[in-house]
């Protein structure tokens, strides 16, 4: 039965094995439009979003290498160029991987805001890591102007920045009307622009870097998707990850994946946000699915992944 998904792609994953050089993000991309050209052609109506952090971490790169030549540019620039570019490439390997198969389908990537509160938690106290490691002395320079930086251990010093929640997707109306003339639509790459409104209701760019699956989570229910594809690099959820007693998950109720979330059962900084995510999505009632990209069609078919329901 044909249904409306959101898919979201790993920053990793279309990053390509060997870094995020560009000819390896272009191979990476066209794998990943391949899976998602499938689920076009059994007839699914598929909007897209994808992460950033490789790309982003080489804006960052660029920021500091040329800081005393050129002005470097904010996390929300960083976001937004990173969206356009990402976005270029899957629209131009969909177009293709399509066109293999007969089809010719209007594809669109949209430079999207999300809405903040400058007034959340978050940004009191940053925790998401970005960027490459550097010095300790390297780190001072930066904490001087006043980046917030951490001592990760042997591999050195890394920024961390703010990840509030996404509250709201402002560009809805533009994605809602590519959507009604049947496009697929490139949406909220990277968590999307984090915005906020300031006293006088103008929209402002923010220091902050949003997750990009409960970004995914919130741009599925704001298209009313039936389901939520979470692409990673391993088939399922699992308990145990890595252990003897390892054990896969795949159809879980959102209550028992709930208690294993809170229990820590799932990485911080791999399967946990991915987890939270999906179990965001089958709140509102919808089904969520995380599992590899070679088996997002399985995945909706209940073939495979992790299967989440309310």
């Amino acid at each position: 039965m044909a249904e409306r998904l959101v898919v979201a792609l790993g920053g990793n994953a279309i990053a390509g094995e060997r870094g995020a050089d560009p000819e390896s993000q272009r191979i990476a991309v066209e794998g990943a439009c391949e899976q998602i050209a499938a689920l076009v052609a059994h007839g699914h109506d598929v909007v897209i979003t994808h992460g950033n952090g490789p790309q982003v971490g080489n804006l960052l790169l660029k920021n500091d290498l040329a800081r005393h030549v050129v002005p470097p540019v904010p996390l929300d620039w960083c976001v937004a160029q990173t969206q356009a570019t990402l976005g270029f490439l899957i629209v131009t390997a969909l177009e293709e991987a399509l066109r293999r198969r007969g089809i010719e389908r209007l594809i669109s990537t949209v430079i999207t805001r999300v809405l903040v509160n400058p007034q959340d938690p978050a940004f009191a106290a940053p925790t998401k890591p970005i960027g490459r490691y550097v010095s300790a002395e390297d780190a001072a320079e930066r904490i001087a102007a006043g980046e917030p930086w951490e001592d990760r251990g042997e591999r050195g010093w890394r920024r961390v920045v703010a990840s509030p929640e996404p509250l709201a997707i402002v560009d809805s109306p533009t994605i809602a009307a590519l959507m009604a003339e049947e496009a697929i639509v490139v949406a909220a790459g990277g968590g999307g622009i984090p915005v906020f409104r300031d006293g006088e209701g103008h929209l402002r760019g923010i220091e902050a870097v949003l997750d990009k699956d409960l970004t995914g989570a919130l741009l599925a229910r704001t298209v009313d998707a039936d389901c939520f594809l979470i692409a990673t690099d391993v088939e399922a959820a699992a308990v145990g990850f890595g252990t003897d007693a390892q054990e896969w998950l795949h159809d879980v109720d959102a209550a028992r994946l709930r208690a294993l979330l809170d229990r820590g059962e799932f990485g911080g900084g791999s399967m946990g946000p991915k987890v939270q995510a999906a179990l965001a999505f089958a709140d509102g009632g919808g089904r969520a699915v995380i599992t590899s990209l070679e088996r997002l069609r399985e995945g909706v078919e209940g073939d495979a992944g992790t299967r989440v329901a309310a």
